[in-house]
Formats: structure tokens, C-alpha cells, sequence
């Protein structure tokens, strides 16, 4: 390939993905976008789309020995029978083109992953705490990230997908330092500049309960080492006012402890005005902050606005880094 691409993998047949892709892919700044990609997912079902939405796409078959070209797209199918979807044939489709986009990302050069919302519950099975957990497993990753990212403000959780009575089981020091330098390389790598990093505590006010204060043995003693090490952070806060305007506005990066603790948050004050970034694999991984929403497919009512962000941050960082 001449020109390093973005792979889409459109996933669950049944979501909204599939609608929300093409709204994206006609909207304006998606012209301007100075890298092919390629979309993995059912040309008929791709198809069927542009008819319903009542719009055209220019697209051409993938062959992986001509050369690709800017702001251009390419599909690989991935054939599905719509009449007789049962769960295991949509969950085979699934997998089959995570395969196949993860083959081309090992061979190739590629620019980013972008892969559209997967229930865990019928895909992962429990195998998963998420998809991000799923993917760092099929690479061989050992410190995924999750960044929810807005030019105006991110957050990461330390622990992602699982039961709020596991979490304190697992905050470790080592895990803390890990993936928040992970942040500061990758705000250095794409944007160019080091993070003001705040981290929340976990316990309410960051007092003492159940006779662990993890404040006090895991968090400050990791945000002490970091410091050390020339990261601009400081913590921990407590959740419940870290968020309020005068206080996240002189951060660029606010880490929590637990998945609802910083994502409820952030949609509340941006919706759906960011992405989804996975830090720490071979390559840029990037998902819609939103789920399958299985309730809104075939309405055309899905707005796109999280993708084409997420086509946005390739085209000014990732592509031109």
C-alpha cells in the first residue's frame, strides 16, 4: 500500500454502525480526510444501507497489491444471509472480520483500527471484560488504556468493564504508573504536548472505609512516583467535585478509578462529542462512545457525530505523526 490506511470494522450487523458510517462518510469534513479506508463488513448489507438512506458512496473492492489512494474507500466483504441471522451466524460474521482486519493490521503498515459498538454480553460471552480487553488479548497486549477523548477534556478509567465490588481488588500502584504514562506518551506522540493530568480517589472524599485506605497505600504513593518522573499530575480528588467547571478546566486528563466514576461525567457534559481510544496495542484502536443502540436500527436517527470525530482525530493526528 502506498498511502498507510484506517481499518473500519463495521461488527454487529444489527446496530446502528453500519447508518451512522455512511453519515459519516458523506459529511463534509470527511472530503478533506488525506487517507484511504478500507471497511470490512457485508457488501450487501453496505449496500442495502446506501438504499435506504437513499444516497450513494463511491467504493472499490480491497486488493492489497494496488496501491490505495487518499480520501478514497475500499471494501472487503464479509458475506452474511440476512434472512436466517441466528446469534451464532452474526457472532462467526463478528469474528471473521476482527480476523481479518487484525491479519491486515500485523502485515501492514496501517494508520488505525476503528471498529463500530459490539454487544459484550452476546459477543464476549463473559470471556471479556470489553472489547478493548478482547483486542489486547488477540495482540498479545499487556497494558491497554482507555481514553475517552475530547480536545477539551478525557478521562480513563484505571479499571474498565467489571462488577463495582472487584474494583478495589484491582487498584495497584504498578497498574496506576503504568497507564498513566501511557496518556503522557501518547498526548506527546499525537498532540504534541504533556498532559495536566488530575486523578480521582476512590472512596468518597477520599476518606477511609472497609479498613483499606487505598488513597493513602496505592494512589498517592503512584501519583508521587509519576510526579518523580517529570508527569504533570495531581490527585487524589474526589470524584464528586474534580468534575464541576472551575475544577476540570485545568485539567486536560482526568483519571478515575472505576468506569462510571468518569464516563457518567463526561457524557453528561459532552454527550457524545468524543471517541473511544484504546492506548497500549500495536496500533491506534478507535470506537463511537456510544453501544449497538439495537432500538434505533433502521430509523435513521443516529447522529454520526462521535465517528466523524473519530475520522477527524486520524486525519490531524494520527495520519501526521
Amino acid at each position: 500500500m502506498k498511502n498507510k490506511s484506517a481499518i473500519i470494522i463495521c461488527g454487529d450487523p444489527e446496530s446502528t454502525f453500519n447508518e451512522i458510517l455512511i453519515k459519516s462518510l458523506k459529511n463534509k469534513d470527511s472530503k478533506k480526510l488525506n487517507f484511504p479506508i478500507i471497511v470490512i463488513c457485508s457488501k450487501k448489507l453496505f449496500i442495502k444501507e446506501l438504499k435506504k438512506l437513499k444516497t450513494k458512496i463511491n467504493f472499490q473492492e480491497f486488493d492489497k497489491q494496488k496501491n490505495l489512494r487518499k480520501n478514497k474507500i475500499y471494501l472487503i466483504d464479509i458475506p452474511l444471509k440476512q434472512k436466517k441471522l441466528t446469534l451464532i451466524k452474526k457472532n462467526e460474521y463478528i469474528k471473521k472480520s476482527f480476523d481479518i482486519g487484525l491479519n491486515l493490521l500485523k502485515k501492514e503498515n496501517l494508520l488505525a483500527l476503528v471498529n463500530g459498538p459490539i454487544s459484550k454480553e452476546t459477543f464476549l460471552k463473559g470471556k471479556y471484560e470489553g472489547i478493548t480487553e478482547y483486542l489486547a488479548y488477540k495482540t498479545g497486549s499487556l497494558n491497554e488504556v482507555m481514553l475517552i477523548f475530547n480536545k477539551k477534556l478525557s478521562v480513563s478509567p484505571i479499571t474498565t468493564h467489571i462488577p463495582i465490588n472487584k474494583v478495589s481488588q484491582k487498584i495497584k500502584k504498578k497498574v496506576i504508573i503504568k497507564k498513566v504514562n501511557s496518556i503522557n506518551e501518547f498526548y506527546k506522540k499525537f498532540l504534541n504536548f504533556k498532559p495536566n493530568i488530575a486523578v480521582t480517589g476512590l472512596n468518597p472524599h477520599c476518606e477511609t472505609f472497609e479498613g483499606r485506605n487505598i488513597e493513602k497505600t496505592e494512589i498517592l504513593p503512584a501519583i508521587k512516583i509519576l510526579k518523580k518522573n517529570k508527569i504533570k499530575i495531581l490527585g487524589p480528588f474526589p470524584a464528586d467535585t474534580i468534575f464541576l467547571e472551575d475544577n476540570r478546566k485545568k485539567f486536560d486528563v482526568i483519571v478515575g478509578m472505576y468506569h462510571d466514576q468518569v464516563l457518567a461525567p463526561m457524557k453528561t457534559i459532552f454527550g457524545f462529542s468524543a471517541i473511544n481510544i484504546t492506548i497500549g496495542l500495536p496500533f491506534i484502536r478507535i470506537t463511537p462512545d456510544h453501544g449497538p443502540n439495537y432500538k434505533m436500527f433502521g430509523l435513521n436517527k443516529s447522529k454520526p457525530d462521535s465517528l466523524v470525530q473519530a475520522f477527524n482525530f486520524i486525519n490531524k493526528y494520527v495520519s501526521k505523526a
